[in-house]
């Protein structure tokens, strides 16, 4: 994609910074004085105003309108002596009425650089003064307006070649940008805001001009290029190829620091392993998440994931905690257990599932966002131990043992201090140490515990308290797959009231959503991202509890998302709703890649590809077929890009990668249980149909019909199938058939043995059989359909 040649980048940056004139230039109305003021006094005793600037009698010297908007973000800065607005229609009116540009600031509660450029800026009386009189300022938080956020992200990319956060954007009074950033220190900061202000009332016509420039340029990059065409099958290769090619070998990840953990690469690299029995993709999972387990990034006394690493070992992470990563890292460790068999994976998925439970959840149910890096004012304090914290805490043996463990020094390995991680996997260590590894967990727990209870007297990270849908979609969707995986009541639970009170605080009306809920109140029009990650995590709980409740909810969703999102001209999903856009920069496009989560669009095709084999329903097939076709092109192009979006494609081509299928139409449900019986597996096949239909027996009496059949998936060398006891066929008598049939009604069951007969062959802990039948009711017979389970070995 070209990147936009600003003509104005030097004439900004031409002249020295001034001084800004301290007189703050608030104009205000006395009725919004009085507003604003009884707005802090709603606050109550227990609030505490973030800012630096303080009347003599302790009431914050400050306060702007963000003191009436819900999102914690925006509150960190409602006392800060800028001028904030809010984004609104009267912000932007206001700077037309004015004649002003606007200077739009983006960011989110537990963003570190925002934080920096607060203290630095925005607290800064002269800046602030600048701001006020020559611009409007707008504050924005990221997370509860994802699709502001994608607008100005794509124009800041286009201009600079690379963007983040806090963003910092100078926009028209219609609100097209003409210049953007990141992160600027006071002295660049001051400088640009002269210099823009100079250029806007000496040369309107040429910032205008080159805002339009940038406009046209957003406006084609949300706009897919070529016709929609048949995905090309070698596009998952070409993706393999390529994260090979990214693959650290040593470390396990992608790419050099900053580390990532990538998610959508790793859901790939599981079903490709999964699916095809690739080694390939199964060592680099394997490798990633050994190290991500055993490094920093990973909280190893309370469970959960930090953001990223900053260093390639992910040693040094930048500590604040996301929602999302807690929810697909959990997703990602439980299902790499299940293909490997290995502990620490289902260790480590249960432990952040726990933690999720214990410092994430609300009393109601929903999950919490994240939490800051910072605590006390630096950045990892809360997570990192001295030598010395540690031998005041544990007895003489456990601090030996954590020190030893953990790779404790006194001189640390952060800022003199130390983040405890895993230099050896606990295999090795008890295997060193001629400890049994039992043993070692056992002390491990015990130590992990009082470091948690002692660490829980400090001064935690501050906690955004919002309740975003989609994150909390992404969240239910977790405790689903753990409930089901590992028949967890106290997963099951959670999942369910989340799922519960999402839908009666965040939906308003029938097929419509709420982004945001805090302290109460729900608030913000939800994104294409929100209704695809809740009705995904409703088709989650209806394979969980196979309630029809949730299948429909699922359904609703979806269907407002196509309803309300789907682009009919160009295909592809618009983020917002067509209502949410203020300005004149339209509508932006999920443009389907991944980015640190899977996008809607991704997701989109997930849980519609799942709604057509759990519904029957044509719609949503042709709705998955479309989609897949709409983004063909790019996913040709850049293949790596979209890693769960390719998991999805695979999942409709050829089918999901559970233990749970479904077949005639969505109707009948078939449930794979296994265990152990001396060296073979015990398979229990359940199969429940509904009234009014059957399948054909395993001996039909029909010619035509075709029998109810399991045998071993054909590509698969090394087992073995024993004998398959099928239940006795009911005779009965059809209207399409002159001679009663054998046919299977209600519940039943099919009971094999599975025996590994080739200890050569890689091993695996599941193994794919395939169910042979036909549904048919009093009127008609469905075509004869072939399903896949992927049957969980040894458990």
């Amino acid at each position: 994609m070209p990147r936009v040649l600003l003509i104005l980048i030097s004439l900004l940056l031409l002249h020295p910074a001034g001084h800004a004139d301290e007189t703050l230039h608030l104009e205000r109305s006395e009725s919004m004085t009085k507003k604003l003021y009884q707005a802090y006094l709603n606050k109550g005793i227990g609030y505490r105003p973030r800012t630096e600037h303080f009347n003599a009698d302790g009431t914050p010297s400050f306060i702007n309108q963000l003191i009436l908007e819900d999102s914690p973000y925006l509150l960190q800065h409602a006392h800060n002596p800028v001028d904030w607005h809010p984004w609104s229609e009267a912000a932007f009116q206001k700077a037309k009425q004015q004649n002003k540009p606007i200077f739009l600031s983006i960011g989110y509660s537990t963003c570190h650089w925002c934080h920096v450029m607060e203290r630095e800026s925005f607290e800064n009386l002269p800046i602030a003064a600048l701001l006020n009189r020559d611009f409007i300022a707008i504050k924005v938080d990221r997370e509860s307006h994802p699709d502001v956020d994608e607008v100005y992200m794509t124009a800041v990319m286009l201009m600079t070649g690379h963007g983040g956060w806090p963003m910092s954007s100078f926009l028209t009074p219609e609100g097209k940008p003409f210049y953007g950033g990141t992160y600027y220190t006071p002295e660049q900061f001051t400088s640009l805001l002269e210099q823009v202000n100079q250029l806007w009332k000496e040369r309107p016509d040429d910032v205008i001009a080159q805002a339009e420039k940038v406009a046209d340029a957003v406006a084609e990059s949300n706009r897919l290029r070529g016709e929609a065409k048949a995905l090309d099958e070698g596009v998952i290769a070409q993706a393999m190829k390529s994260m090979q090619n990214a693959f650290d070998e040593i470390q396990g990840g992608f790419g050099q620091a900053p580390k990532f953990p990538r998610e959508p690469w790793l859901y790939l690299l599981l079903d490709q392993a999964q699916r095809h029995g690739d080694q390939a993709a199964l060592q680099m999972l394997t490798v990633t998440l050994d190290h991500m387990g055993r490094g920093g990034i990973y909280d190893q006394v309370a469970g959960g994931f930090h953001r990223y690493s900053t260093d390639y070992e992910w040693l040094v992470p930048h500590f604040e905690k996301m929602l999302y990563n807690q929810a697909h890292l959990s997703r990602i460790y439980l299902q790499a257990w299940r293909i490997t068999g290995r502990e620490d994976f289902r260790r480590i998925a249960t432990q952040t599932l726990d933690y999720v439970l214990r410092e994430m959840t609300s009393p109601d149910g929903g999950f919490y966002s994240a939490t800051d890096a910072d605590s006390e004012g630096e950045e990892g304090l809360f997570f990192t131990w001295t030598q010395d914290e540690l031998n005041a805490a544990l007895d003489k043996q456990q601090a030996s043992l954590a020190t030893n463990l953990y790779g404790v020094t006194p001189s640390g390995n952060f800022e003199g201090r130390n983040i405890l991680h895993l230099p050896q996997t606990l295999a090795e260590f008890a295997d060193e140490k001629q400890l049994l590894l039992s043993d070692l967990i056992t002390q491990l727990e015990q130590i992990n515990q009082i470091l948690l209870e002692t660490r829980n007297q400090r001064i935690p990270p501050l906690r955004d308290d919002k309740i975003v849908t989609s994150w909390n979609g992404m969240m239910i969707t977790a405790f689903a797959q753990a409930a089901d995986l590992l028949d967890n009541t106290s997963y099951r639970d959670a999942a369910l009231k989340a799922a519960e009170f999402l839908w009666q605080q965040n939906r308003f009306k029938t097929g419509y959503l709420w982004r945001v809920h805090l302290n109460g109140q729900s608030s913000i029009a939800a994104t294409q991202e929100d209704y695809a990650y809740l009705s995904e995590s409703f088709l989650y709980l209806y394979d969980l509890t196979g309630e029809p409740l949730w299948l429909e909810r699922a359904k609703e969703l979806a269907g407002a998302m196509i309803e309300r999102f789907l682009d009919r001209q160009q295909g592809g999903f618009f983020m917002n709703e067509a209502e949410s856009s203020i300005t004149g920069m339209g509508r932006p496009k999920d443009e389907g890649s991944d980015n640190a989560i899977p996008s809607g669009s991704s997701v989109a095709i997930h849980s519609l590809q799942r709604l057509w084999q759990r519904s029957g329903d044509l719609d949503f097939r042709k709705q998955t077929d479309g989609l897949i076709s709409r983004f063909a092109p790019a996913l040709e192009a850049t293949p790596i890009s979209y890693g769960y979006l390719l998991s999805a494609v695979a999942d409709h081509r050829h089918g999901e990668l559970g233990s749970r299928a479904y077949a005639g139409q969505g109707g009948i449900r078939i449930q794979a249980n296994t265990s152990l019986a001396a060296e073979q597996t015990l398979l229990n096949l359940k199969i429940q149909i509904p009234d009014g239909w059957h399948i054909n027996s395993n001996q039909p009496t029909g010619k035509d019909l075709i029998a109810t059949r399991l045998t071993l998936a054909q590509q698969i060398k090394g087992w073995q199938m024993g004998p398959v006891t099928y239940p006795k066929g009911k005779q009965q008598k059809l209207a399409f058939q002159q001679q009663p049939l054998s046919v299977y009604g209600g519940e039943i069951s099919l009971q094999t043995l599975l025996k590994q007969v080739d200890e050569d062959q890689p091993g695996s802990t599941t193994l794919p059989v395939e169910l042979q039948l036909q549904a048919c009711n009093d009127q008609v017979c469905l075509p004869p359909e072939t399903v896949t389970l992927w049957v969980d070995l040894y458990r």
